[in-house]
């Protein structure tokens, strides 16, 4: 059975299978699947995207921080000059301002890559030496990460923003595939970088055009770096008025919208659901993360395994459990400064002795190891993430007591929701994000809270959609089909709806059906490899020699090295593939 690119909703992309049994004469069939979004630093940890040529590129937009806050100088020059050394105002910016120059060589596809300054530009070379038809560049626009992990670079094609395949790795010095992509043997295909990734490490971002999940016309965010505004909210009426109208303060706020600021990007639980008609893009600082979006976790699952999980480790903290609400991120966290290499550990042994204020804890407690944190804190792997180390923000009391082994996804997972505010449909979606995330025993549990929903709220497009996957999934195409055009009366350009209901149309014969749903759909996402694989295909079977073989070029622009893409689009245009082609009946 032919590969079937499966999609998280909106951030990574993984391989999946049809299920078993489906006839022949389906094989060519590439459907799209939905999962839940796994946290902001998935941009810079999983699969990546690569390019054959440079063609569009976006003129640069985006301001950095030092232009962008340059106005709050005026009045706050220390903080705004110590805020520019912090992780936050460094976690994304121009890729020229932070390019580490350097080779590498994936062994496993033979693809050498090369990092490099050529005058006011940073790009990013590959050939393949065993096929000079892989020979190009692309020119990085933007890095993501503050260097700490490490850095990824974007770039930007017909107004599609796009992730480099390799990334630099800060702790072992050196480029890499990203994680999912060091055994595949041939160059990753197209990965869109989605707002869920942008929206923790730069600031202002935009919507994508709809119907698209990487797609801009213009820029797909108005700065680079976290800037004041990211927490202090919008600063217009308080510059007009010199500062008489008060921006938003987080230390005067209540827990729940203070730590609302820290949540938004610093919580990521085993799963989240926005709320209907919400999205996280539009929270500002001031807001009820609650408002927006539930997190959810699972107790079978340890804190520490996930690599931005610290207000959930922070949270299960005898510290945070015993203060409150009183205590919050910036108990120990200053979000305007970071300390100095050497100035760490009495910095943060100070934050200690704010509360734990009996004498011996200043004067013999480890009196020859000032460091609390190298105790209390330590650097624990992050199971899903390799080539990083994770502070532990348990703070836990007796460190040598070790429970941060990995734990096995299991059946029964009880989902549990982390913040206030969350609803049956929050938790039916959760679910079934699991569900979809391979858990296949939560199968039917998620079917049922979301035929409940369906039935107490009309009109819910996530459930709906999530509705069509699932029945997709346990044979029923035809009410798979009732909820996709369902989910399409509501939003005509949905992607995944079009997508998957084209698949059930081309399956049951209607070719010319599922010709109009994918003909638009890939018009606005050309960079999705399996969408226009399949139309490639179905063109071929209605007999359009042409539309096939420019479905096909048109892939390879974002994908260059797919053997199964450049393999078809010979044969059609050579003949040696007939359109439409011969079917052999068994």
């Amino acid at each position: 059975m032919a590969d079937i690119s499966t999609r998280k909703s909106p951030d990574r992309s993984v391989e999946a299978r049809l299920p078993p049994g489906k006839p022949r004469s389906e094989d060519w069939l590439r459907t799209r699947r939905e999962t839940s979004s796994n946290g902001p630093l998935l941009a810079l940890l999983f699969l990546g995207s690569f390019a054959a040529s440079m063609i569009g590129q976006t003129r640069l937009t985006a301001t950095p921080v030092r232009e962008a806050d340059a106005i709050c100088a005026k009045c706050h020059q220390e903080i705004f000059l110590t805020y520019l050394g912090t992780p936050m105002a460094n976690a994304s910016g121009l890729a020229t301002e932070r390019l580490v120059a350097g080779n590498f060589l994936h062994a496993q596809s033979g693809t050498e890559y090369r990092v490099f300054l050529e005058g006011n530009a940073a790009w990013l070379n590959f050939r393949k030496p065993s096929d000079p038809d892989i020979n190009g560049r692309e020119r990085l626009n933007y890095f993501l990460g503050s260097g700490h992990l490490g850095l990824t670079y974007l770039y930007s094609k017909n107004g599609y923003l796009l992730e480099s395949p390799i990334a630099y790795y800060s702790d072992a010095k050196t480029y890499d595939m990203k994680p999912g992509l060091g055994k595949i043997e041939h160059m990753p295909g197209a990965l869109p970088i989605n707002s869920t990734c942008l929206r923790c490490h730069m600031s202002a971002v935009q919507h994508p055009d709809s119907g698209t999940e990487n797609r801009y016309q213009g820029p797909a965010f108005l700065h680079v770096g976290i800037t004041c505004e990211s927490c202090h909210g919008d600063t217009h009426e308080h510059v007009l008025t010199n500062g008489i109208k008060a921006v938003v303060n987080p230390v005067k706020l209540d827990s729940e919208r203070r730590d609302s600021i820290c949540i938004v990007c610093h919580l990521e639980g085993a799963t989240s659901v926005e709320h209907r008609d919400r999205s996280v893009i539009d929270f500002k600082p001031g807001e009820d993360i609650s408002d927006y979006i539930s997190y959810f976790a699972n107790a079978s699952e340890k804190a520490t395994q996930r690599g931005v999980s610290e207000i959930e480790q922070f949270t299960s903290s005898k510290c945070k459990q015993v203060t409150g609400e009183r205590m919050s991120c910036m108990s120990c966290h200053d979000p305007h400064r970071s300390p100095a290499l050497d100035e760490r550990a009495a910095f943060y042994r100070g934050k200690c002795l704010a509360c734990h204020t009996q004498p011996k804890y200043a004067t013999t407690h480890y009196s020859s190891n000032p460091d609390c944190i190298s105790c209390h804190m330590p650097k624990t792997g992050a199971k899903n993430i390799p080539h990083v180390a994770w502070t532990d923000h348990r703070i836990r009391q007796h460190p040598d007591r070790d429970d941060s082994g990995a734990t096995v996804l299991s059946t029964g997972m009880d989902m549990t929701p982390m913040l206030p505010g969350s609803s049956a449909r929050d938790l039916a979606l959760a679910y079934y994000n699991l569900a979809v995330n391979g858990v296949t025993s939560e199968r039917p549990r998620a079917t049922a809270l979301l035929a409940a929903t369906a039935q107490s709220s009309t009109g819910d497009e996530e459930v709906l959609r999530a509705l069509g996957i699932l029945s997709e999934w346990n044979g029923d195409s035809a009410r798979s089909e009732q909820f996709y055009r369902a989910v399409l009366a509501l939003d005509p350009n949905s992607l995944t709806a079009t997508t998957n209901l084209g698949t059930l149309l081309a399956k049951s014969g209607d070719l010319q059906g599922a010709a109009a749903l994918w003909r638009p759909a890939f018009a606005r996402n050309e960079d999705i490899l399996g969408l226009g694989q399949n139309l490639a295909t179905l063109e071929c079977l209605l007999g359009d020699k042409g539309r096939s073989s420019e479905a096909l070029r048109r892939v390879l622009i974002y994908s260059p090295d797919m053997p199964e893409i450049r393999n078809k689009l010979r044969g059609v245009e050579t003949g040696s593939q007939e359109c439409p082609p011969t079917v052999s009946h068994h």
